[in-house]
């Protein structure tokens, strides 16, 4: 579902100068898959989801997404994905019923079907004591449960998901977790960075670690651990890291 090919992305900053924030990144995620991207702050995780979700335009390379070029198809990638980053906004005048009633009118949704998708949401996420809340009154958690329906409310089949948990309570990290293990049985393709381990130990089917813009490896966490002798996924993060830096 998600193809990466060679995909470079240069910045120019008037500090640093040039900034390589993609060298070469080449991967491919599955459907029914969670695709884990790791790495440290500056990797490259979030510039990356923000290519593939044709955000931003990548210096060199191309990637497909449900089968359309992110290159000569942006329009067509947009209408396959949910997105979600920490800067995923809501109306605040709005309750979070209404929000997803008008993302869902922008992705052509109407009628009963938008009903039952929004109902299936508000159930599947926990939304039903504060659905009819404004938003500018919820909490974080309840925010980002918003957030996400609203990322995902036309059932796109692949989902780019940057940090979803991070700043959130266990209850409401494990509901979001849940949500991506259904979503995962359902067939569809998450590509999920975190920087939280246990997660990624949980969810990831294989983990991509991304240092210095790079693809160190790509894997299975069994793989990891084989290849670096270590069992916690923290330790495996870590000596893949400092492999990588060791050939540069």
């Amino acid at each position: 579902m998600v193809t990466a090919s060679g995909l470079s992305k240069v910045f120019t900053d008037r500090k640093r100068g040039t900034v390589l924030a993609l060298d070469e990144v080449s991967f491919e995620a599955r459907p029914g898959e969670v695709f884990g991207i790791l790495g440290v702050n500056g990797a490259g995780k979030t510039t990356l989801l923000r290519v593939l979700g044709t955000i931003l335009s990548p210096s060199a390379g191309d990637a497909t997404v449900a089968g359309y070029s992110i290159r000569t198809h942006p329009q067509q990638v947009r209408q396959h994905i949910g997105y979600l980053t920490g800067s995923t906004a809501l109306y605040g005048r709005l309750t979070a019923r209404e929000v997803l009633y008008y993302f869902g009118a922008l992705y052509g949704m109407s009628g009963n079907a938008l009903r039952q998708r929004v109902d299936e949401l508000v159930e599947t996420l926990g939304m039903g004591e504060f659905i009819d809340g404004r938003c500018d009154r919820l909490s974080t958690g309840q925010k980002q449960r918003v957030s996400i329906a609203r990322s995902i409310i036309h059932n796109p089949p692949v989902m780019f998901l940057d940090e979803p948990t991070a700043g959130l309570d266990v209850v409401t990290s494990r509901t979001i977790m849940q949500f991506i293990e259904e979503s995962r049985r359902r067939g569809h393709t998450i590509l999920f960075s975190t920087h939280i381990m246990s997660e990624a130990e949980r969810l990831c089917d294989r983990i991509a670690v991304i240092h210095r813009g790079r693809i160190a490896t790509v894997g299975t966490l069994d793989e990891l651990r084989a290849r670096t002798g270590e069992r916690a996924l923290e330790l495996v993060f870590l000596q893949l890291i400092g492999e990588k830096e060791g050939e540069e």
